[in-house]
């Protein structure tokens, strides 16, 4: 009796690298579109199936790594605003609907040839170094500081934004920056102090003025977004003690601290 079963099918999901970074997935871009569509993060987290926290996280994502903001947000409302995708944005789900089109022509055919998973191993490898640093900077290294052990590196990455980091100068040498280079920064969320007073002077090298746009408040600690401007976000976890003193509240103005140590710097 002939086997009914069907051969194993090849699939393939579409996604923009950028480095060792995923930078666009067919998931970001499904959440572009819902938000063009309901015209409400809350209503395209829930027509994706992601919570509305999950959603924000992914819009900051890609504004954080795009050179324009995809979305932008208006003040009001009991959420803090609306939102709406810009030009820029539908420029990009369009453009990426028609490479999900060729992708899956291209996986047809490649598929026709293929019969397992076997067949593919030989040419498949892992791909995409992730990363739970919540805090991710595309920017152009605008000036080196060499030193015998340690290189401080200013990466720009926003027009009135800057990023100071240090690094070994081996690192330095081997990932081979230099000013005019392009670089992705790492800044994990626990390592984000924040401040309600913006003039405050410190020991960090790194300040960054904004506005509150969220916070999450958890059993003990809360998940504060800093809008900064021009598409860009920051996050900081810190206790829920430390927002009840500071009197945090969203739409007040903030500013995030972080030592330049604290940054970790790679090849874009």
């Amino acid at each position: 009796m002939p086997d009914s079963k069907s051969p194993p099918a090849l699939q393939g999901n579409l996604f923009f690298l950028s480095g060792d970074q995923y930078a666009f997935t067919s998931a970001q871009i499904d959440l572009l579109r819902a938000i063009e569509e309901c015209g409400s993060i809350s209503a395209a987290a829930k027509r994706v199936g992601i919570s509305y926290k999950t959603a924000w996280d992914r819009v900051d994502a890609m504004n954080n790594l795009s050179p324009q903001p995809l979305v932008t947000r208006s003040a009001g409302g009991i959420r803090g605003g609306g939102t709406a995708v810009t030009d820029w944005g539908r420029d990009v789900a369009r453009g990426f609907a028609a490479l999900q089109e060729e992708h899956r022509e291209f996986v047809a055919r490649l598929g026709a040839r293929l019969h397992s998973l076997g067949d593919i191993a030989g040419f498949i490898g892992s791909s995409g170094v992730k990363t739970s640093a919540r805090n991710q900077f595309r920017g152009e290294i605008t000036a080196i500081t060499p030193g015998s052990v340690n290189a401080e590196v200013t990466l720009k990455i926003g027009d009135n934004q800057a990023l100071t980091a240090t690094i070994t100068s081996d690192s330095l040498q081997g990932l081979g920056f230099t000013v005019g280079s392009s670089a992705v920064a790492l800044v994990k969320a626990s390592w984000v102090l924040l401040s309600s007073d913006i003039d405050l002077r410190s020991s960090a090298r790194n300040k960054l003025v904004g506005r509150i746009a969220r916070i999450a408040r958890g059993a003990v600690n809360s998940d504060v977004t800093l809008d900064l401007g021009a598409g860009k976000t920051i996050a900081a976890i810190i206790t829920n003690e430390s927002v009840d003193a500071l009197e945090l509240r969203e739409g007040d103005d903030a500013c995030a601290l972080f030592k330049a140590s604290s940054v970790i710097l790679m090849a874009d």
